[in-house]
C-alpha cells in the first residue's frame, strides 16, 4: 500500500470512527432507557463491543484491500465465504418452536400456567414472554381488587377499610417470577464465565496464526488451516467488553501478517467482494424499510441486528465501499433520530410527572395533625390524604433517577400520618377500658348494697352511684351493654325489694293500671267512631295529656301498657293526620336522604348515644320512683312530676327509635 493510499484509508477509518461513535451514544442513552437497571451495563458494553468491532472492521476493509491488491495470481489459493455463528441461528429456532401467544386473553391460572411452563425454557428466550405475563396478570388483577372495592363500597362499608382478599394465584406467580430472576442472574454468571473462556479461545487461535505466520516456507499449505481457524474465531461468542477492542485488534494483525506472506488469487477475492456486496445491499434495503415501522422501539432493535449482520459481513470492493457504507448509514441515522425523538418526548411527559409528584408531597406534608383531637377531625383528614393518594395513581411515571425518591418521600409522609392516627386510636382506647374499669367497679358496688334493707340510706347510695355512671364516659361497644346490664340488675333488685316492702303502693299502681287502660280503650274507641271527626284531633291530644298525670303501674305491666298505649296513638296520628311528631320525622328523613353516607352514619351514632342516655334516665326515674311514692303530699307532687318526665322521655325514645328506623332503611 502507497503513502498516499495509506493516508485515504487512516482518514476513511476516523470518519467511521466518529460515526460510531455517536451510534454507540445513542444505543447506550436507548439501552438505559429501556433496560432495568440490572441489564443496562450489560447492554450498553454490547453496544460499545459491537461499535468497536465496527471501527476495527472498517479499517481491516482498507488494510484487506491493500494486501489483495499485492497478491499475485500464479499463487493465489481460493479463499471460501466465511458463514456467520450458528449460535444465534439456534437462538432464533428455539424461538420460532415456542407458541405466540396473546397473553391479554388468558385469565390468572392460564397466565400462571403459561409462566410455570416457560420457566422450562432457556432464560435468555422467554425474558420477553415473562414480562408479558406479568402484565397481564397484574392487570387482571387490579381490574379484579377494583372490582371487589366497588362492591365494598356498595355494600355500605367505608371505602378507607376496605382490604383485598388474597389471592393464591398471585402469591405463586410472584414465586415463579423470584424463580426466573434466580435462573437469569445465574444465566449472567454463566454468560460471564463462557466469555471468559472465549476469550481464552480466542487467544489461542491468534497465537496458532502467529505461529503459521512465523513459518513462511509452509504458508500455502496452511491457507485451509488458517480459514478454519477464522471460522472458528467468529464462531466462539462474546468476550468481555473490556477485552473486545484488544482482542479484535490482535485478531486483525495476526490475520494481515498472515496475508502479507499469503498471495491470494485475484478472482476469488473478487468472488469474495461480490457476494459481500449482494448481503450489504440487502442489508441496507432493511434498514431502509425500518423508516415504514410504526413501533419506534421495535424498529430500533432490529437495527441493532442489522448492525450485528453488517459488522460479521466481509468487504466489498474499494470503490463502492464508501458509497454503500454511506447508503446504510444514512438509514440507520433515520431510525437513530426516530428513536432520539421518542424518548425526548418522553423525558418531557417524565418531567411533567414528576412536578405534579412533588406537588402532592408537599401538599401532604403541609397537614396538620397537632389539632386533631375527635375521631371526626381525624376521619376528614384521612379522606384528604386517600384524595391525594388517588391523585398520585392517575399519574404516570416520572424519570428513574426521581421516581423511586418522590415515592418514598410520598409513602414515608402517609406512612407518618398513619402512624399518629394509630396512636390518637390507641389512646382513645386506653380511655374506653378506663371508662370499663370505673364502671365496673359501680357494678360491683351496687352488687355490695342490692341486698341491703337499710333502705333510706341504700337508696341514697345507690342514686349517687347512678350519678357517678352518667359522669363516665362511653365504653367499648362490645361491652357497654353487658356492664350497663350489670349495673341496672344490682339497682333493680333492691328497689323491687323496697317496693315488696310497700303494699300500699301496689293497690295505687294497680288503678294507675286501670285508669291507663280506660284511656286505651277510650282512644281504640274514637278510632272506631266516624263521628265527630273534627273533634277527635283534640279529643287524643285531651287523652294523652291525661295518661302524663296517672302515676305508676306495676313493674311488671308498665312496658306492656305503654306498649299498647303507643300502639294507640301511633294510629290516632295516622288517621286524624296530627302532624307534629310526624312532621318532624318527615323533615328527617329528607335530611338524611340528601346527606352523603360519611354524614348519616356519624348521625346514627349521636342518635344511638342519646338513645342510650335517655334509656338510662328512664331507667333511674322508673328506679327512683320507690323512694318518692311513700313520702308525703309534697313528696306526691315530686311523684307526679317525675312520672311526667317519665312519659316524656318514653315519648323522645320513641322518636329516637323512628329516627333509627329511618337511617337503617337508608343504609
Amino acid at each position: 500500500m502507497t503513502t498516499r493510499e495509506m493516508s485515504e484509508s487512516n482518514e476513511n477509518f476516523e470518519k467511521d470512527l466518529t460515526l460510531n461513535a455517536e451510534a454507540a451514544q445513542e444505543a447506550a442513552t436507548t439501552a438505559q432507557e429501556n433496560t432495568p437497571a440490572a441489564e443496562t451495563e450489560e447492554v450498553v458494553d454490547k453496544q460499545v463491543e459491537n461499535t468497536a468491532m465496527a471501527q476495527e472492521e472498517s479499517c481491516a476493509e482498507h488494510q484487506e484491500d491493500a494486501q489483495a491488491e499485492q497478491v499475485e495470481e500464479s499463487e493465489a489459493v481460493q479463499m471460501p465465504v466465511e458463514s456467520q455463528a450458528e449460535s444465534k441461528q439456534e437462538d432464533s429456532d428455539v424461538m420460532e418452536e415456542l407458541p405466540n401467544i396473546d397473553y391479554s386473553t388468558l385469565d390468572k391460572g392460564q397466565l400462571v400456567e403459561e409462566l410455570e411452563k416457560l420457566l422450562q425454557q432457556p432464560v435468555e428466550i422467554v425474558k420477553d414472554k415473562v414480562t408479558a405475563i406479568k402484565g397481564a396478570f397484574f392487570a387482571l388483577r387490579k381490574e379484579e381488587i377494583a372490582k371487589e372495592k366497588a362492591e365494598f363500597v356498595e355494600a355500605g362499608n367505608e371505602e378507607d377499610a376496605f382490604v383485598a382478599t388474597a389471592c393464591e394465584l398471585e402469591t405463586k406467580l410472584k414465586e415463579m417470577l423470584g424463580q426466573f430472576k434466580e435462573k437469569r442472574a445465574e444465566f449472567n454468571a454463566e454468560q460471564e464465565a463462557i466469555k471468559l473462556a472465549n476469550l481464552e479461545k480466542k487467544n489461542k487461535i491468534i497465537e496458532e496464526i502467529k505461529t503459521i505466520s512465523q513459518d513462511p516456507d509452509n504458508i500455502n499449505r496452511q491457507f485451509l488451516h488458517v480459514q478454519q481457524l477464522q471460522q472458528e474465531f467468529k464462531t466462539i461468542g462474546e468476550v468481555p467488553s473490556t477485552s473486545t477492542t484488544e482482542i479484535w485488534k490482535s485478531y486483525q494483525q495476526a490475520i494481515e501478517n498472515f496475508y502479507d506472506l499469503l498471495k491470494i488469487n485475484k478472482e476469488l477475492r473478487d468472488y469474495d467482494f461480490k457476494k459481500n456486496l449482494e448481503i450489504k445491499q440487502q442489508l441496507c434495503e432493511e434498514a431502509e424499510a425500518l423508516d415504514e415501522e410504526n413501533d419506534v422501539i421495535a424498529a430500533f432493535k432490529k437495527l441493532q441486528a442489522l448492525h450485528d449482520k453488517w459488522r460479521e459481513t466481509g468487504p466489498v470492493a474499494k470503490d463502492i465501499r464508501e458509497q454503500l457504507w454511506a447508503r446504510f448509514k444514512n438509514a440507520s441515522s433515520v431510525i437513530n433520530k426516530k428513536h432520539q425523538a421518542f424518548f425526548e418526548e418522553r423525558k418531557a411527559s417524565e418531567k411533567e410527572n414528576a412536578d405534579a409528584k412533588t406537588a402532592l408531597c408537599e401538599a401532604i406534608e403541609k397537614i396538620e395533625t397537632d389539632g386533631l383531637k375527635t375521631y371526626a377531625a381525624w376521619d376528614e383528614v384521612t379522606k384528604q390524604i386517600i384524595g391525594l393518594q388517588e391523585e398520585w395513581k392517575k399519574l404516570g411515571f416520572a424519570s428513574r433517577k426521581v421516581n423511586s425518591a418522590l415515592f418514598s418521600r410520598f409513602r414515608k409522609s402517609c406512612d407518618d400520618f398513619f402512624a399518629k392516627k394509630a396512636a390518637f386510636f390507641k389512646s382513645m382506647k386506653e380511655e374506653l377500658a378506663s371508662n370499663l374499669a370505673k364502671k365496673t367497679e359501680l357494678c360491683e358496688k351496687a352488687e355490695a348494697l342490692k341486698d341491703s334493707t337499710d333502705w333510706k340510706s341504700t337508696t341514697d347510695a345507690l342514686i349517687a352511684l347512678q350519678k357517678e355512671w352518667k359522669t363516665i364516659g362511653p365504653v367499648v361497644k362490645k361491652h357497654s351493654d353487658a356492664v350497663w346490664k350489670r349495673f341496672i340488675t344490682a339497682c333493680d333488685y333492691f328497689f323491687e325489694e323496697k317496693k315488696k316492702q310497700t303494699s300500699s303502693q301496689r293497690s295505687i299502681e294497680h288503678d294507675n293500671l286501670k285508669a291507663k287502660k280506660e284511656i286505651i280503650a277510650e282512644v281504640n274507641k274514637i278510632l272506631e267512631s266516624e263521628e265527630n271527626a273534627e273533634e277527635a284531633p283534640q279529643m287524643i291530644r285531651d287523652l294523652m295529656a291525661k295518661w302524663q298525670t296517672i302515676g305508676h303501674v306495676p313493674y311488671k305491666e308498665k312496658d306492656k301498657i305503654y306498649a299498647a298505649y303507643k300502639e294507640a296513638i301511633d294510629k290516632a296520628f295516622e288517621k286524624f293526620d296530627m302532624k307534629a311528631i310526624r312532621a318532624r320525622l318527615t323533615n328527617f328523613e329528607n335530611t338524611m336522604s340528601q346527606s352523603g353516607s360519611d354524614k348519616v352514619y356519624h348521625e346514627r351514632e349521636r342518635l344511638v348515644r342519646a338513645f342510650e342516655q335517655k334509656c338510662n334516665e328512664l331507667k333511674t326515674y322508673e328506679n327512683n320512683m320507690g323512694f318518692f311514692t311513700a313520702r308525703s303530699q309534697s313528696g306526691n307532687t315530686i311523684v307526679k312530676e317525675m312520672e311526667r318526665k317519665i312519659a316524656a322521655l318514653k315519648d323522645d325514645i320513641a322518636l329516637l327509635e323512628q329516627k333509627i328506623k329511618i337511617i337503617d332503611e337508608k343504609l
